[in-house]
């Protein structure tokens, strides 16, 4: 998405900021590791807010924690992971309900941290029920939230007939990824609906940019008797809304008839960011419209804020790709403006202003005056998460070029299980597909793909010529036997032609089978018979408990696929016989473990494992001497690089 130039620069800004300390021959460690990391020394037991003594359920907190799982993602790297979870156990209980939150305040802020709620409750931990039901406590709270006669939330219960910018990050991403997760379809309709009434009442006519907060009922002092808008254009109240309208997205149906609308206004917003963008420094001010006025000053909340809604707008093709130069330019700034490197080489943030609202008491009339008032503060986690999140969409960026206008699909035909949804009951296809978050599934590696720019999808038919077409790349894993399925679709020899054929013209097929003992393999090397490779009956690396070095795979014979992963984890898989087009990649004890081919202009990666479902890529398993989700990303770099 961003030029091969960009991502040089983005190098370059990262290194610019490492420590004299760093080892010259390591590679530089991401400015979003190194931010989290950093945030991780300052609050190793639990997450302390401002001058607060005890922790509590707070915004900051979920806002630490999407940034926390973002680098997880990234990085593959349990810490984060943990950080989470660990976190989240000082608050939940077995019953579900959390520590320290009152559903009766009905604040839209206490909504923040359901994201990670939703995020271990579809993961694979120990009494992942409980982090459901939490949810679920939240978002009963929407049930009672008191609205404007509009229907917009009240930002709190305090603040009576009050619509803040805030609020639209605080629930509506939430309520978006709850309504998904919950198959609740009508929450869509509502969030729709809050988002339309933003636009309709607090976007000024004239500069494109959004007042702070609206009341309803013009009673506030500090609202326009007229309009009900607050006097001022905050520039973390704009940062709020537009990562919400980014984040939300993830969530909302591509068929809803309101999502055009979410995409519209940021595509209105985006614009408007890169006009009110210093020239110079590339961050924005902390008052909007009023950069030249005595006092103002670039803050570092806000400035982070946009170049996160900016580049991932984006990435995910909402926005055109002329803004990745303005979030480039912000990201620059925000680098240079705000980063620190500590005596002990971590990381500092500065430049984040303290707090901003309106009304309460003391009260804040929302004039210039009253935001200049109010302080700045060094590492303040409301600057530190949208900075920490904004790095990662600009690590995205510098390499997400390689899969651009490609398409990565599924089969989930051959393999097709079924069962009840752990959390709706519903029934529905699971193990080894891109949506399943336990341990059985492929996000993880899906992830990754999208990552670097390609498109992932879900091939649910048996493979044809003009469907295999829109793929670059597609993966057939462990096909079911009437063991997994009652009804098991086989690969027929028209399948094989097909498929071959496809592989032929270009096409790179991905075929992960599994040990013998659960895996089709009769049917499934009648396929792999066509590149010159069986799954034989011989299994390997049977592993006992946790003896790790039982699975050990050494991949460096596999250097033209694995440019970076050398050791990796593989478990209970077929041994392969290779005969040519095919050549054995990686052997273990001289038996071949992997093997690729060519075909005329398509090419074939052939394993006797599932492997790189997410158990065994996200960390938390297996050691870290097993570099299983390196090798996972070598892997997608291989397939989307195929000519």
């Amino acid at each position: 998405m961003i030029s091969r130039l960009f991502g040089s620069l983005l190098l370059l800004s990262i290194s610019q900021s490492l420590s004299a300390q760093s080892a010259p021959a390591a590679a530089p460690v991401p400015m979003s590791q190194r931010m989290a990391d950093a945030f991780i020394g300052w609050h190793p037991d639990s997450i302390l807010i401002g001058t607060r003594k005890t922790a509590r359920w707070d915004y900051e907190q979920g806002l630490m924690l999407k940034a926390m799982e973002r680098v997880w993602q990234r990085s593959g790297d349990p810490k984060y992971f943990t950080y989470i979870k660990k976190d989240l156990d000082q608050f939940v209980q077995k019953d579900g309900s959390i520590r320290t939150y009152k559903t009766e305040d009905y604040n839209l802020d206490n909504l923040t941290t359901g994201h990670a709620l939703l995020l271990l409750a579809q993961t694979s931990v120990p009494d992942n029920q409980k982090y459901a039901k939490a949810a679920q406590l939240l978002r009963k709270q929407l049930d009672g939230q008191p609205r404007t006669k509009e229907g917009g939330f009240w930002h709190k219960k305090i603040y009576e007939n009050q619509m803040w910018l805030d609020g639209l990050y605080m629930a509506e991403p939430f309520y978006a990824e709850y309504s998904q997760v919950f198959n609740q379809p009508a929450g869509f309709d509502d969030i729709a609906k809050q988002f339309a009434l933003i636009e309709k009442n607090l976007v000024d006519s004239k500069t494109g940019l959004l007042y702070h907060g609206y009341d309803e009922s013009r009673q506030q002092q500090w609202a326009n008797k007229t309009t009900g808008q607050s006097p001022n254009f905050w520039d973390r109240g704009i940062g709020w809304y537009s990562m919400a309208l980014v984040d939300v997205l993830d969530y909302f149906p591509q068929n809803h008839p309101q999502r055009p609308a979410i995409v519209k206004a940021l595509q209105r917003l985006a614009p408007v960011l890169a006009k009110y963008q210093d020239s110079k420094t590339g961050t924005w001010s902390l008052v909007m419209a009023q950069e030249s006025r005595k006092g103002n000053y670039a803050e570092a909340s806000g400035s982070s804020m946009f170049v996160y809604a900016l580049a991932k707008g984006v990435r995910m093709g909402y926005l055109d790709k002329s803004f990745a130069k303005v979030a480039q330019k912000g990201y620059d700034g925000l680098v240079k403006s705000f980063v620190a490197t500590e005596p002990t080489g971590a990381l500092a943030f500065n430049g984040t202003v303290s707090v901003g609202g309106l009304g309460g008491k003391p009260y804040r009339d929302g004039s210039y005056e009253y935001y200049l008032s109010e302080p700045l503060r060094k590492n303040d986690l409301k600057g530190v998460g949208p900075f920490i999140l904004a790095s990662t969409e600009m690590e995205i960026a510098a390499e997400n070029a390689l899969g651009q206008s490609k398409t990565v699909g599924l089969d989930y035909h051959f393999n097709h299980e079924m069962r009840k949804n752990p959390i709706t009951g519903e029934q529905e296809q699971w193990h080894y597909t891109w949506e399943e978050r336990t341990h059985g599934g492929f996000w993880l590696w899906g992830n990754q793909f999208r990552e670097l720019g390609a498109k992932t999808v879900a091939v649910p038919a048996a493979p044809t010529a003009a469907s295999l077409k829109k793929l670059s790349v597609y993966i057939i894993v462990d096909p079911d036997t009437r063991k997994e399925s009652p009804s098991p679709n086989y690969i027929t020899p028209a399948h094989s032609n097909v498929i071959t054929d496809w592989v032929r013209g270009g096409g790179t097929l991905v075929l992960f089978a599994n040990d013998t003992a659960n895996s089709e393999t009769r049917h499934f090397n009648q396929l792999a018979k066509n590149f010159g490779v069986q799954f034989t009956d011989q299994s390997v690396n049977m592993v006992k408990g946790d003896q790790f070095e039982q699975g050990k795979v050494d991949l460096t014979s596999g250097k033209a696929v694995f440019k970076n992963a050398k050791t990796a984890y593989v478990k209970e898989l077929a041994v392969l016989s290779a005969q040519a087009p095919a050549q054995p990649l990686v052997t273990n004890g001289g038996k071949v473990i992997m093997a690729t081919a060519k075909l005329g202009k398509g090419r074939v990666f052939v394993l006797g494992d599932p492997w790189l479902y997410n158990e065994y890529v996200d960390g938390r398993k297996i050691p870290a001497e097993y570099q299983n989700f390196q090798a996972g990303k070598d892997l997608a770099n291989w397939l989307l690089t195929a000519k």
